[in-house]
């Protein structure tokens, strides 16, 4: 019978706050600190030697960050639940992308800390593992969003126009359906289009992709986002009144709603 006691790895750096984190882990009880490493690559070493449960990791390091290592531990056959420890805000984002379960800013208190992990808990292991967690979600209807008039597309002799966006792929520019569009993410002046079957360069900005595709269901939730409606799956509420959008896709797509847009999407969601 397996140890159920949760294998804890720190990544950090800096041996202080390592040590630091070790005794609150210590306090908060229910894990195992069984290893400690200063570096991402150090990390990957005793990885893949012991199969942790939680890893524990700082972001801004020498060589492959925190973030490039939480991505590698993604990709891998089984992750263990990441959480993020540091001493800079402006990652959060970074965070979500990579399915941190959650993200601690230090100094760390005790409370946050327990808070964390009673998050990891409900993780299993396996694929999964480094989904982001949150309190049961509201699960969303599973009727499509809709489109058409009600959705305020334009339509030509009592018939609806096919909205398209030309983007490029391999050197060729081809026309995309609005409705094959999962989510379009900013890149600079230009713009990543997302669908089931890969991802696509526009040449045209977030904001004109908006106006474009507003009319049909899509909702800029983010500065960095825009998303179909009827591709969402859950609504999965976090902590300090955040939310992130889990999309229906195959994978599960995880998109953050930022704050200041988070009322406007209630409405728009009936929520």
């Amino acid at each position: 019978m397996p140890d159920p006691t949760p294998k804890v790895l720190i990544v950090d750096d800096e041996a202080p706050a390592r040590s630091e984190l070790r005794f609150l882990l210590g306090q908060a009880g229910a894990v195992e600190v069984v290893g400690e490493a200063g570096s991402a690559a150090e990390a990957l070493q005793l990885i893949a030697a012991i199969e942790y449960d939680i890893v524990f990791i700082d972001i801004e390091m020498p060589g492959l960050n925190g973030l490039d290592l939480a991505q590698t531990l993604a990709d891998a056959e089984r992750s263990p639940t990441v959480i993020f420890v540091t001493a800079y805000s402006e990652h959060a984002l970074a965070a979500f992308e990579v399915a941190a379960t959650d993200y601690l800013i230090k100094p760390v208190g005790l409370d946050r800390l327990r808070q964390a992990l009673a998050r990891a808990a409900t993780t299993s292991g396996g694929p999964e593992a480094t989904t982001i967690l949150a309190p049961p979600p509201a699960a969303l209807p599973e009727e499509p969003w809709p489109r058409g008039e009600e959705a305020g597309s334009v339509t030509e002799g009592g018939g609806m126009r096919i909205e398209r966006v030309a983007v490029e792929r391999s050197g060729r520019t081809l026309l995309v359906a609005a409705d094959e569009i999962l989510y379009v993410e900013a890149q600079d002046d230009y713009s990543r289009v997302h669908t089931a079957e890969g991802r696509y360069l526009s040449r045209l900005p977030l904001n004109a992709l908006e106006e474009r595709l507003q009319p049909l269901g899509f909702f800029r939730v983010h500065r960095g986002y825009l998303v179909d409606l009827a591709r969402v799956r859950e609504v999965l509420p976090m902590y300090g009144g955040m939310l992130v959008l889990r999309l229906s896709d195959e994978g599960g797509t995880q998109i953050p709603v930022s704050r200041r847009r988070t009322a406007a999407l209630k409405r728009a969601l009936g929520m």
